[in-house]
């Protein structure tokens, strides 16, 4: 019961994050039942009664002879548009339904064209039987009842029910498309996955902006509100977890926040941290300390060189850009956040600048197990764990938590490398 649960959500899963293939099928399905109805329309059928002579003792051969090729090519003549004979033959159907009565019915487009071959029909077996060179002898039949009131299916009835299949059929096999690429996919989504691998908790899952221009990164770090009190609650909790949300000012303590070159959503979590952090009250640095410059972190990194060069904060947020060379110290007093943005295929967290606290920051469906391994292996290797992750812009279709159980803190903090210029932290 359990496996089949998590099958469907999987399932559930793929079709929602590939909404648009499914949905894109969907639309063609349903257009291409919509289109089938136009070129092959339901064909409306109605009847004509011919009443024979009770001098016929077999009228099994009556019918064949009103289904015949004469009987049904001189009734071709009377009929408007004038159909083949292959056509009539297609469409006519002869039958008894009596010892002396036959029934002529006929399909066609339209109701009128239905009533209309039928009774032509009707009217050349009748000619035809009662001629002296009937097969047979001459025989007198009459019509007994005209062809009238055709039935079927209306086009308008069965545009909508091929369109409703036909999307049915495509969303269908847009959900088996969306499956099997879900299946090809290793990226990871839910926090389970991604805590899982890395071995520590997630400590947030956030939404994040997505700026394209040094101003938009500046209008975040003068103007970013978390989305909702849950989402804030989520940001306090995390810092506490890192020791840093009683910090006024007294105790200096610094974070890096790691992220890949190929997730670019993820770049935002360092700002948005830093900047909420100032929010509270905290006096907050914001460091640029990448080697690894991808298109959106040039954008971040040229926004934090031009408010460098202002040498003025914004409110309790100070930023500037450093490298891990730097001479000077990390702020003593107040919070410091470095975003250093590392290679997605060989990651190297010993080039980034060391401080207090390494966290991890991946956006869902960004980076594989393989990829946050490394990262993980590699600060590890630096002597410079990782103590958490934040998730940007989590998948909604996510109900894990990421929540695993908590190892214990070292005992003491490692002493945090210098940065070049004034000392990242002094305020003026």
């Amino acid at each position: 019961m359990i496996e089949e649960s998590h099958n469907l959500r999987s399932f559930l899963q793929a079709v929602r994050r590939h909404k648009i293939l499914v949905g894109v099928l969907l639309l063609l399905g349903l257009a291409a039942g919509g289109a089938y109805s136009v070129e092959k329309p339901p064909m409306l059928t109605s009847s004509a009664l011919v009443l024979l002579p009770a001098s016929v003792h077999n009228v099994a051969t009556q019918a064949l002879i009103a289904a015949s090729d004469p009987v049904l090519g001189g009734a071709g003549h009377s009929i408007d548009p004038q159909p083949s004979l292959q056509d009539l033959q297609d469409s006519v159907q002869v039958k008894s339904v009596t010892s002396n009565m036959l029934q002529i019915t006929a399909q066609g487009k339209t109701a009128g064209l239905a009533e209309q071959t039928a009774n032509a029909v009707a009217s050349s077996y009748v000619a035809y039987i009662g001629s002296a060179s009937a097969p047979g002898g001459k025989v007198q039949a009459s019509i007994l009842e005209h062809a009238a009131n055709a039935t079927g299916t209306t086009l308008a009835v069965r545009a909508a029910t091929t369109a409703f299949f036909g999307a049915l059929i495509g969303a269908l096999l847009g959900a088996i498309i969306a499956v099997a690429i879900s299946r090809g996919d290793r990226r990871l989504r839910d926090r389970d996955d991604i805590a899982d691998t890395v071995g520590v908790p997630v400590l947030a899952s956030i939404q994040v902006a997505h700026p394209r221009d040094p101003g938009a990164w500046t209008r975040l770090l003068e103007a970013y509100q978390p989305r909702g009190a849950v989402e804030a609650l989520r940001l306090r909790s995390a810092l506490d977890h890192l020791g840093l949300a009683g910090q006024r000012g007294s105790t200096g303590t610094s974070v890096t926040v790691l992220s890949l070159s190929g997730d670019p959503g993820a770049l935002a979590v360092g700002p948005q941290i830093a900047a909420f952090a100032a929010s509270l009250g905290i006096p907050t640095t914001l460091v640029f300390g990448s080697h690894e410059v991808s298109d959106a972190a040039a954008t971040l990194q040229a926004a934090c060189t031009a408010l460098q060069k202002q040498a003025r904060p914004l409110g309790k947020l100070w930023v500037t850009v450093a490298d891990r060379d730097s001479s000077n110290g990390l702020a003593d007093v107040g919070f410091t956040v470095v975003v250093s943005v590392l290679d997605s295929q060989s990651p190297d967290a010993a080039s980034t600048m060391r401080t207090l606290e390494t966290v991890l920051a991946v956006s869902s469906g960004s980076a594989t197990a393989e990829q946050l391994a490394r990262v993980a292996a590699s600060a590890l290797a630096d002597q410079r764990p990782v103590a958490g992750i934040f998730v940007a812009d989590p998948d909604p279709a996510d109900r894990t938590t990421g929540r695993l159980p908590e190892v214990g803190r070292p005992g003491h903090r490692r002493t945090p490398t210098r940065v070049l210029g004034r000392s990242v932290g002094t305020r003026k």
